[in-house]
């Protein structure tokens, strides 16, 4: 069964317990739940005026098409309340695809990998705790590469309770 990697994410509300209801969901709708890297706590990246984020990244064995990955995922962002205002606002919760196996794909809806995981620290810093050598199948080069190289410079830390 191929393996999928999330991002979650989201900075508005009870932050823990949206990303924990989007980890019991997505074990019960995308696939078996492998690993969770831990939470990490960022300033927000895009539009900077809104509450830090916490993120997070899943790695999921699914036997769903990444199309229906996509379809599962937007599905529990609605029902844990996600409202769609504005491009990197802020949401109770975000759920992007990172990689789908060693696929490359470009639809109009799907994008695999996601173009910009190479460019965020929040994303790469947990890829990193879970798969340090896996390599971006466009850039070869390895999470801890591209981590190395990151032009992003907003801080990435461990969240605490």
């Amino acid at each position: 069964m191929p393996k999928v990697y999330l991002l979650l994410g989201g900075n508005l509300g009870d932050r823990t317990s949206y990303l924990q209801q989007a980890r019991e969901s997505i074990n019960q709708q995308v696939g078996r739940l492998m690993r969770s890297s831990k939470i990490y706590e960022t300033a927000a990246w895009g539009k900077t005026d809104q509450p830090n984020f916490l993120n997070q990244v899943l790695e999921v064995q699914t036997e769903l098409t990444p199309e229906q990955v996509l379809q599962q995922i937007n599905q529990i962002e609605q029902e844990l309340g996600r409202i769609r205002h504005e491009h990197w606002g802020a949401r109770v919760i975000d759920i992007d695809i990172l990689f789908y196996a060693n696929q490359v794909q470009q639809t109009q809806r799907l994008t695999i990998p996601h173009p910009q995981l190479h460019l965020r620290r929040f994303t790469l810093l947990p890829l990193s705790e879970l798969v340090p050598e896996l390599e971006h199948p466009l850039l070869h080069k390895s999470i801890n590469q591209l981590l190395q190289e990151c032009p992003d410079e907003l801080e990435v830390w461990e969240f605490e309770e």
